[in-house]
């Protein structure tokens, strides 16, 4: 797809736009909190939530993101009260699912070796957040409910009049290069890279583009991961004896102000379920929600305000102590995908082998960086895999320095995520042939470690 220069003067535009109303959000806050809101004073009904005539001539509308008796503290859903009902639309029709793929993937074995994948280069000029999916790989099964998909994007081109809602599972979305604004029906939510942006599964939404890579207003292009959750709604991971606070803190989330688009004009909505995708052009934006209230809501959190609870003495905790979202299954503790912040953090152990200890895990991970760690293999933008019970740990030289790195508190830097997950991560076919290749120890799996062993 080709752009004009009009094109790259009307893209511009948007961006600027974006960025000033980037500027002037507000939100409230609380993680699981029923939040309300209106853009009109009065269009939020009081006392009830189906009133046979809402004001404004509006229309009432549940949107429910989990099972009607579902218990109390899991139940996810809100009210909307909307221009026009989500069924005015004409009829979708199927298209080709291209780059944005979903499993179960079968083209592939588990893979036990610990696989690495360079960022993504610049797209081709066009491309909005959608087209710009690139899928990794997943497990499970979407129409099941169960399990995950891995997506990169790549983009240059806002959407303006193009919407798109996924009935598959949830989008965790985590920019790595440029800001994003991203229009809701329930409102709009800025991120930035070292942010997250949680939309509700079959939420319809779009997403402009604040800046860019370069931070300029040229067609250049914007980069990050995207978490495509398939099971129960990412909640909150159980304190235990943490006590109340600690981790992602409710407090630090924030859920968008009403805000509605009226327009009358043509918009194209990609809509995504069982793994295929449908197109339809309505005649109106369907993001025309004035006024709700619930708590199945779109979310954005800074994961610099993640509070890490660790060892001050000796050892190292598990890693399970980096969760900041959980989707959780019918097994206690057990998660279909657990999401870890890893943002900077103090070393103060004593007589302990710093950085991570040798181990297999019986959970896959997958890791994303955000900010490049100081002395890691771990560059910006890239991705790496180890699907479960392969072992990995540091190389040679990591392990040599650790082992003889004096005991001084030390800060470690960077800013990466990690995806644990309850089953192997199967690689799509693209995927598959974009695995890098490289000389890196630890990224290779050749490791020089020797024997050390004495009597």
């Amino acid at each position: 797809m080709t752009i004009t220069s009009a094109q790259i003067k009307s893209e511009a535009a948007v961006r600027e736009e974006a960025r000033k109303r980037a500027a002037a959000l507000h939100y409230s806050t609380g993680f699981g909190n029923e939040h309300s809101s209106e853009a009109v004073v009065g269009a939020l009904p009081v006392g009830r939530n189906n009133p046979q005539r809402p004001a404004f001539g509006l229309y009432t509308e549940l949107f429910s993101e989990t099972a009607f008796a579902e218990l109390r503290h899991n139940t996810r859903r809100t009210w909307l009260y909307r221009i026009r009902p989500s069924i005015v639309h004409p009829p979708f029709e199927r298209i080709a699912r291209e780059t944005l793929l979903a499993p179960p993937f079968t083209q592939n074995p588990v893979e036990p070796n610990t696989l690495y994948w360079t960022p993504r280069s610049a797209p081709a000029p066009g491309t909005d957040f959608v087209s710009g999916l690139w899928t990794l790989g997943g497990n499970g099964d979407p129409a099941q409910r169960s399990g995950m998909a891995f997506h990169l994007y790549a983009a240059d081109t806002s959407m303006t009049d193009r919407v798109f809602s996924d009935a598959d599972g949830e989008l965790l979305i985590v920019p790595e290069l440029g800001s994003l604004l991203i229009h809701t029906e329930l409102g709009v939510l800025s991120v930035e890279p070292g942010e997250i942006a949680l939309v509700p599964r079959a939420m319809k939404f779009r997403v402009e583009i604040q800046s860019a890579a370069e931070g300029n207003d040229a067609p250049s292009f914007v980069r990050g991961y995207v978490c495509e959750n398939f099971g129960t709604p990412f909640s909150l991971p159980e304190l235990g004896f943490i006590g109340a606070s600690g981790m992602a803190n409710p407090r630090d989330f924030r859920a968008p102000a009403a805000a509605y688009d009226d327009g009358q004009r043509p918009v194209e909505v990609i809509h995504k379920v069982g793994g295929n995708l449908w197109r339809a052009t309505y005649d109106h934006s369907p993001l025309d929600v004035v006024a709700w209230h619930g708590n199945s809501v779109p979310y954005v959190y800074n994961l610099r305000h993640f509070q890490l609870m660790g060892s001050v003495n000796f050892d190292h905790p598990d890693p399970s102590r980096y969760t900041a979202l959980t989707s959780t299954t019918a097994t206690p503790g057990l998660a279909n995908i657990d999401f870890c912040a890893a943002p900077p953090e103090w070393v103060v152990v004593q007589d302990t082998f710093r950085p991570q200890y040798f181990h297999r895990n019986v959970s896959t991970e997958l890791i994303g960086v955000i900010e490049e760690p100081q002395n890691s293999p771990y560059a910006k933008g890239m991705v790496a895999l180890t699907n479960m019970l392969t072992p990995h740990g540091v190389a040679a030289a990591a392990w040599e320095a650790g082992n003889n790195a004096a005991p001084d508190p030390m800060m470690r830097d960077g800013l990466m995520f990690v995806l644990e997950t309850q089953r192997p991560i199967i690689l799509t076919a693209q995927a598959a042939q974009a695995v890098g290749e490289t000389d890196d120890e630890y990224l290779s799996g050749a490791s020089t470690l020797q024997s050390h062993f004495h009597q």
